[in-house]
């Protein structure tokens, strides 16, 4: 891998980000449809310089409990530990932003407040690093992309997460993220759900009814 270009990141959102109007609200502020609370925004509220899918080498699992979403949510297993999973590769959506802009990004998925830069030096040396023990405070680096490096964020024991089904409101999300950056058809954005650990109580016609009801 080629030096990495720190004053540019891309930021990989493999849960409600991603679908990226729901990410905007990251950077712009204010209340994501479907969320039971708003998040202040970025310092700096440009759109990312670019947007692309991306595929991270992993599994995805469902749990904890959301105050914003009200059931489980999205954690990346760069392990892949999970044994249930049908599939090893998890699908996101890539924003390549300014560092300050992920630091705030990271910031609110922490829920602090943000304004302070995340120092990324432990993360490109180690390719993992924890900055707290909440749920989204360890971030990875997947890859690179022309010179800038991927990174995500997930709890640092996603095995070990107590399983929860998501709602309703965050599984639309991640259709519409699904349709709009990978492409997939309503069959095939329905499988990919299905497929992780989490999702046990979700009938598959249940989601087949939700994923066509998105819109």
């Amino acid at each position: 891998m080629s030096t990495p270009d720190t004053d540019l990141v891309w930021y990989a959102g493999y849960g409600s980000n991603l679908d990226p109007a729901r990410f905007g609200f990251y950077l712009g502020g204010g209340r994501p449809p479907g969320a039971r609370r708003a998040v202040p925004g970025a310092r700096d509220s440009t759109p990312p310089r670019r947007t692309r899918p991306v595929e991270l080498h992993g599994e995805m699992v469902f749990g904890w409990e959301s105050p914003t979403w009200g059931g489980g949510i999205s954690f990346f297993d760069a392990t892949g530990t999970s044994t249930s999973a049908s599939t090893s590769t998890v699908l996101a959506t890539a924003y390549l932003l300014t560092s300050e802009q992920f630091s705030d990004v990271a910031a609110q998925e922490m829920h602090r407040e943000p304004g302070t830069l995340l120092q990324l030096d432990q993360v490109l040396a180690t390719r993992s690093h924890a900055y707290g023990p909440g749920r989204y405070e360890t971030v990875h680096l997947v890859g690179e992309i022309d010179g800038s490096p991927v990174l995500t964020f997930t709890c640092d024991d996603p095995e070990h997460l107590p399983r929860n089904a998501p709602a309703g409101a965050y599984l639309a999300t991640l259709t519409r993220g699904l349709r709009a950056v990978h492409g997939l058809a309503d069959d095939d954005v329905a499988s990919y759900l299905l497929g992780w650990e989490g999702m046990e109580t979700w009938a598959p016609d249940e989601v087949a009814r939700l994923v066509a009801a998105t819109t």
